[in-house]
């Protein structure tokens, strides 16, 4: 059991949360309360690590007292090369969020997208309007079962191709650019995973708008609904969702 100074004791299972800002963010403090109030000896340590020294920090995980690492949101299409072992999620979209050492590997799996899916399916959201074609929107697509979703992005080449990789037969696929004014108020929710650095080309949203961006990051979709008075929710809006689904992953591992 952690004892009341959090003290780190031989048996304490310790995992990481890897991040530019990890220390900024409230997600270990939170996972730690969650470990703490269940008598959890697991303490998950957030880790300041730039860019430059991801692919250093992760593949040294096999050598050092650290279990595991969640990856912040900013660097999980990175840690994919770096893994010996992936879900097949992980292999189809291309991004990795929580990563698990086990024996003298690294095996690499997804949470926070079904964590997305969970949240819209809990405000019974059903038409979705994706904007962009990168790993979250591929991680999303392949988890979006009885979602009626419209596709969106410059190149309608590359949306094709998208389409087909994430098998889907008959997209409806649409294109936005910069030049272009685009009325997206008839979805539920519109999912931004694309690198616009402007949205200015909307002209409405709809009620709820995300993106998996932390506060740290720039957010298009943040500004574009500040400008029209439109919901907003990021990485950090669902914090409370994202630890409680760590949290059981965390404990169901067997180390």
């Amino acid at each position: 059991m952690m004892n009341n100074d959090n003290q780190i004791s031989k048996q304490t299972k310790l995992f990481g949360y890897i991040g530019e800002h990890a220390g900024s963010s409230s997600f270990s403090a939170t996972l730690n309360k969650m470990f703490k109030k269940n008598s959890d000896d697991i303490m998950i340590i957030p880790m300041n690590i730039r860019a430059d020294d991801l692919y250093f920090t992760v593949s040294n995980m096999k050598q050092s007292h650290v279990n595991g690492a969640v990856i912040s949101s900013e660097y999980v299409a990175d840690v994919v090369d770096t893994l010996d072992e992936s879900s097949s999620l992980v292999k189809r979209s291309g991004m990795c969020d929580i990563i698990y050492k086990e024996g003298n590997t690294l095996r690499g799996d997804i949470f926070s997208v079904r964590v997305l899916s969970e949240k819209l399916k809990d405000l019974y959201i059903s038409k979705i309007a994706i904007i962009g074609t990168n790993h979250y929107a591929k991680a999303f697509s392949f988890l979006a079962c009885g979602f009626n979703i419209s596709y969106f992005n410059e190149n309608l080449e590359e949306l094709m191709d998208f389409t087909k990789e994430v098998e889907l037969n008959s997209a409806d696929i649409n294109r936005i650019a910069k030049d272009m004014s685009v009325d997206l108020s008839s979805f539920d929710a519109v999912l931004d995973f694309s690198d616009f650095e402007t949205l200015l080309m909307i002209e409405k949203l709809p009620k709820y708008n995300f993106d998996m961006k932390n506060k740290k990051q720039a957010s298009a979709l943040k500004q574009r609904a500040t400008e029209l008075n439109a919901a907003y929710i990021s990485y950090d809006d669902i914090l409370d969702n994202l630890t409680q689904k760590v949290y059981t992953e965390i404990v169901r591992f067997k180390i």
